[in-house]
């Protein structure tokens, strides 16, 4: 059931697991509307503490029922946690006459509730939905719109996750996991991909399609829906909608709408042009990020912007957090950070940094994330690695609502040595259990000539915590 709006009469709002992604960027963006916020989650670090603390949310370590907010309007909770595993979510289930007053819900519903009262545009599909909708969000204010953003991680030219704007406009990324997508009603669209993923909640990919297929019937006759034009998926799901449809590729078939051709390296900038409306210049590296650029495009013009102001924010914005993000250097070492988690993702983003740095030697450091995925994706993973010199696996990073087992990191590692081996390459692979081991080992192994990428979607970013920590001394 959609709930169409969210009234919060006494302007306090409680988070149950506010340290996730989208409950931080939530929580950040009710407090900038002058919301009373306080939340709580594990001690352990996360990489959303900076937005908290910069917020100035006031966090309680662990879970208890004292810290919950008995005069609160609203508690919401993330779905990382249960009645049955949650010490306050099972307080609020055995005490329901202390909460008869207070509106529960689940993350997905509270922010489907705020998005539905604005028109809402929603960033989706299986890859690119933050850097997108960052960029989007971006260039809409760039341009004067002033639009409402909330993004899955932190935008430094946003000095947060999310923007506050004075306009109807509210650009969000939205999820497909769990089916989130039900809570939202969009004006516009933005899906940019479909491919199979979170095995632990779709039974299969159809499944899976179908939870955009529903979403995509949802958008008005007056809306607009920005797709793939080389996604067939997309293009299936596509036809569901009684939108404007308009869609974008990297070349000319099937009647696109937007195509990008011309694609050059310019220094650190990629630049092509793009049909009947001339070049345009980018930041961020890679095709897929072409690709993220041709939607934004698409859609800021839907929206009212000339093309000579989104020529100037598109070439300006420098992206997102985890995002093929620069960390820093060691022993001249270039470190990158990337979200890259799923088989596509990865091949994308290694393919784009060894176009983009041709002459260093990259090493990779991925962290699997979750069993199921890593299971049910195996085979894509053997060969989503090719463009990697050396190639270090930690062991799967667990999800604490899968069973754990199935699958190792060491099974991997032997796949693509086996399928290396065909294939007559010699390069290094290894499994290397934790943190502070591969942290040890690229201590005493990088050179100036290295590109040392950290990929997944967990904590291997903290391999350069570490790096940083033991370079102090």
């Amino acid at each position: 059931m959609i709930k169409n709006s969210l009234k919060i009469k006494k302007q306090k709002v409680y988070f149950i697991g506010i340290k996730g992604v989208g409950m931080t960027m939530l929580a950040q963006f009710l407090k900038a509307k002058g919301i009373d916020i306080s939340g709580s989650d594990i001690s352990e670090s996360f990489l959303t503490d900076k937005v908290l603390r910069d917020a100035k949310i006031k966090v309680y370590p662990g879970f208890n029922p004292k810290n919950i907010a008995r005069d609160a309007d609203l508690i919401v909770y993330s779905s990382a946690y249960n009645d049955k595993t949650n010490l306050e979510l099972n307080y609020i289930k055995n005490n329901p006459e202390l909460f008869s007053k207070v509106k529960i819900f689940s993350y997905a519903e509270s922010l489907g509730a705020v998005f539905n009262t604005y028109q809402g545009i929603s960033v989706c599909g299986s890859h690119g939905k933050t850097t997108t909708s960052a960029w989007l969000g971006y260039v809409l204010a760039a341009a004067g719109k002033s639009p409402n953003v909330l993004v899955g991680s932190r935008v430094p030219q946003f000095k947060g996750s999310m923007l506050l704007g004075s306009s109807k406009i509210f650009v969000a990324e939205t999820d497909e996991y769990q089916n989130k997508l039900q809570f939202f009603k969009p004006f516009g669209v933005l899906l940019n991909n479909i491919e199979f993923d979170h095995p632990d909640f779709f039974k299969d990919e159809a499944a899976y399609i179908k939870v955009f297929r529903d979403f995509v019937k949802k958008i008005p006759e007056e809306g607009f829906l920005v797709v793939d034009n080389s996604d067939k998926k997309v293009k299936r799901v596509a036809q569901a909608s009684k939108s404007k449809v308009i869609s974008y590729d990297l070349k000319n078939e099937n009647v696109v709408n937007y195509f990008a051709y011309d694609l050059k390296i310019k220094g650190a900038n990629q630049v092509f042009k793009v049909n009947n409306l001339g070049e345009f210049k980018i930041k961020l590296f890679g095709r897929h990020n072409v690709k993220n650029a041709l939607a934004v495009i698409a859609a800021a013009r839907e929206l009212g912007v000339s093309l000579v102001k989104i020529k100037t924010a598109l070439a300006s914005f420098k992206g997102t957090e985890r995002r093929a993000q620069i960390l820093g250097k060691y022993k001249e070492a270039i470190i990158i950070d990337d979200y890259a988690h799923h088989p596509t993702e990865v091949k994308a983003t290694l393919k784009a940094l060894r176009e983009f740095y041709k002459n260093r030697n990259i090493i990779t450091v991925f962290h699997p994330h979750t069993f199921t995925r890593t299971k049910a994706l195996f085979k894509d993973f053997s060969t989503s690695f090719s463009d990697t010199d050396e190639l270090i696996i930690l062991n799967i990073y667990g999800s604490a609502r899968e069973e754990q087992g199935g699958v190792t990191s060491a099974e991997l590692v032997q796949a693509i040595k086996d399928g290396d081996t065909k294939k007559g390459i010699k390069r290094p692979l290894r499994n290397i259990e934790t943190i502070p081991k591969v942290a040890d080992y690229l201590r005493g192994k990088i050179t100036k000539k290295d590109l040392v990428v950290l990929m997944g979607a967990g904590d291997v970013f903290r391999v350069w915590d570490f790096l940083k920590v033991k370079n102090k001394k």
